[in-house]
């Protein structure tokens, strides 16, 4: 590949629809070829281990790997916003600091979360009430996942800043080369060597470092304009200030959800390993929908941000109108392809015919919700491009604290049916919705009002 200088990436002009796909595609493959690492744990774990191993790897340990991954990568997204913006601005200058700040931080970051992760594993997972034929499992997994956090958070940043500038080729071609040989050590260590849940723990960390080490080699050689130098790496507390203005609501939002997915996991614990199984498996299979709509609110935030930095109000505003109306057509496949499919696809997990069942029911009972979901990804995106996070974290987590964790802690223990449970993910996404669409257009009407005063 050649390289791109600052001016041949930019995307504040063109049509925006086609722009919009052709940066979209290489987010959303290489979305699931990360996610892939984890869902090729779970298959053959759950194949050659035992469904103990499986709802380990899917249940508990999946949603303390999530939270962090999710609340770094919140704040991987605030620098990535305030670097695109700096680069629809033709800001060389600030995009330099930006980008060894950035790298900077998610080292040290990466090292604490390692430390601390380790030391709390067993606790964490006492918390959540994980059944006790699982624990020593979910331990080993979660240990070697911290320690090898450093690299997957390090790919995670490095990824969001070459987006930011328009380059979502890049990261997508190093997760095919991570993924194969992903594939090929989880068969390695746990088929072959015998090694169990840590050798698909080990598989996913190996594959990880690669990607981390060919992110940040690209990082130094394939920008003109925006080069990692090592000698260069400092954090500047001006522009570090600005990136986590940004990125701690996103971040803080990101955890909140993680805080609930905790309580939900310990609800569903409590209806026994099948149903813990079952969820596991369903989580695999919900990841396409968010793997998609997590390319869709990163594509739009990076439309967003790089428009408004160069004071293009009517492609801002264009771009999250176009994008909603790609986001309902995918989600519209993605709503049909697991509806109709879905009891097939939760073979490749399990034969245990009890734990497919409860996984069918899952799927049927909370895909078509996710048409709320994607509205609210869209336009949290949007606010998000133009640095406006506040409002709608607290939105966020008005629908979390106040609806669905009331309700999954207070309900379910009552009724003690699964379906409870599942209708608190809908519920909140509706209320937290009938806030954030009147924010929306009233952001929206301020910003037109106060370009016109400027004319």
């Amino acid at each position: 590949m050649g390289k791109k200088t600052i001016e041949e990436n930019t995307i504040t002009e063109g049509i925006i629809w086609k722009q919009l796909l052709i940066f979209f595609f290489p987010i959303m493959l290489g979305t699931l070829i990360q996610q892939l690492y984890t869902t090729v744990d779970t298959i053959i774990v759950g194949r050659f281990v035992g469904k103990a191993a499986l709802a380990s790897v899917g249940g508990p340990a999946a949603v303390l790997s999530t939270i962090v991954v999710t609340f770094f990568n919140g704040l991987a997204n605030g620098a990535a916003v305030v670097i695109a913006q700096y680069y629809g601005a033709k800001d060389k200058g600030r995009l330099h600091t930006g980008l060894h700040t950035a790298y900077l931080f998610s080292i040290v970051v990466s090292l604490v979360i390692s430390v601390v992760g380790a030391v709390l594993t067993p606790w964490l997972l006492k918390i959540m009430n994980t059944p006790q034929d699982m624990m020593a499992s979910s331990t080993t997994y979660l240990r070697i996942y911290f320690m090898g956090i450093l690299f997957t958070l390090v790919y995670n940043m490095g990824a969001a800043i070459m987006r930011a500038v328009g380059d979502s080729k890049r990261p997508l071609l190093y997760l095919v080369v991570c993924c194969v040989l992903n594939i090929g050590l989880d068969i390695f260590m746990v088929v072959i060597l015998k090694m169990g849940i840590a050798g698909a723990a080990l598989a996913t960390v190996f594959s990880q470092c690669v990607s981390a080490f060919l992110v940040t080699w690209s990082l130094t050689k394939d920008y003109d304009s925006m080069k990692l130098q090592f000698r260069e790496l400092r954090m500047e507390a001006s522009v570090l200030k600005r990136e986590l203005k940004i990125g701690i609501p996103g971040a803080l939002q990101a955890c909140a959800y993680g805080v609930t997915n905790v309580v939900i996991q310990a609800s569903i614990n409590s209806f026994g390993t099948d149903t813990v199984a079952g969820w596991a498996a369903y989580g695999k299979l919900d990841l396409i929908f968010w793997t998609v709509s997590s390319a869709l609110g990163a594509a739009v935030t990076t439309f967003v941000g790089q428009n408004y930095g160069a004071g293009k109000w009517d492609r801002v505003y264009k771009s999250i109108r176009v994008n909603i109306g790609i986001s309902y057509v995918f989600t519209g496949m993605i709503i049909f392809t697991l509806y109709a499919f879905c009891e097939p696809m939760y073979h490749m997990f399990t034969t245990d015919p009890k734990v497919i069942d409860i996984g069918v029911y899952m799927l049927r009972f909370l895909v078509p919700s996710y048409l709320l979901s994607i509205l609210l990804e869209n336009l949290d995106g949007g606010l998000r491009g133009v640095g406006d996070v506040l409002w709608p974290t607290i939105f966020t987590f008005g629908g979390l604290f106040l609806i669905r964790l009331p309700w999954v802690m207070i309900l379910t223990p009552i009724y003690h049916k699964v379906e409870i449970l599942l209708i608190s993910y809908p519920i909140a996404w509706g209320g937290t919705l009938l806030f954030v669409i009147p924010y929306y257009f009233w952001k929206k009407k301020k910003c037109f009002n106060k370009i016109c005063s400027e004319k």
